[in-house]
């Protein structure tokens, strides 16, 4: 599998639309990790409303995008990284479990005792440390998950609000409750400490990916038309 390094501080949705591109070109398994400022992302069918807490979110300066696959509401900050895996394969479930089942690996690697669930979350010590969707195209698939590194709790807790009865069915009464900071995790004693999401990242990376390649100027240009489909007010149903 090969890493595609890409730039730093950039919107969240450039990164949907660096996947989007990647997508439409790998000939083999494609990772690349990004870090963004406070953010809301919420699935492409869920009711922004519903899910999201727009005056919270407007009076914290935190950003709100919608993206093109399915899954529920994601808050995402410098503490978050993120992780978009590419490949070239129509078979998405395959894919799908593919990823689940190699980045798991990857953190037991790293020291974390993970685990996968039915609902396509990782868990490490029974709490959430990793949500995942899968982006079905014709002939590839697009995987996109999250890491809870150290994650600003609060702000997640305010950002999003998903109904009371999604929590239930987990059997938990708050987003907090549910998740779960790998930072705040200790590692057994024969495994190098991890100090910053910087370290964090380059361990995943280390145990994925043999080599890595960079952007090119004109990729970033494309990138950036395809990053403007997520800022159509009609595709983010923008009412805020």
């Amino acid at each position: 599998m090969t890493e595609i390094i890409v730039p730093d501080h950039r919107r969240l949705v450039w990164y949907l639309a660096a996947e989007e591109y990647l997508a439409q070109r790998v000939k083999e398994d494609t990772v690349f990790f990004w870090v963004v400022s406070p953010t809301v992302i919420f699935g492409r069918h869920q009711v922004m409303h519903n899910e999201v807490n727009i005056p919270y979110c407007r009076q914290h300066n935190i950003s709100m995008y919608r993206r093109k696959s399915g899954g529920g509401c994601v808050y995402a900050d410098q503490g978050n990284l993120m992780v978009s895996y590419i490949s070239p394969s129509s078979h998405s479930q395959e894919v799908f479990d593919r990823y689940l089942s190699f980045m798991s690996q990857a953190l037991r690697d790293i020291g974390y005792p993970a685990v996968v669930t039915t609902n396509n979350d990782i868990l490490v010590e029974e709490r959430k440390v990793s949500g995942n969707a899968c982006f079905a195209l014709p002939q590839s698939t697009i995987v996109h998950g999250t890491m809870l590194w150290d994650v600003d709790m609060d702000q997640l807790t305010q950002a999003i609000t998903p109904p009371a009865d999604k929590l239930l069915k987990h059997g938990i009464q708050s987003v907090r409750q549910r998740v779960k900071n790998l930072a705040t995790i200790e590692l057994a004693s024969d495994k190098p400490r991890l100090e910053s999401i910087t370290m964090f990242k380059a361990a995943l990376a280390s145990q994925l990916c043999p080599k890595a390649e960079s952007l090119h100027n004109d990729d970033i240009e494309q990138i950036d038309l395809i990053e403007q489909t997520y800022l159509d007010p009609d595709f983010l149903n923008d009412n805020i």
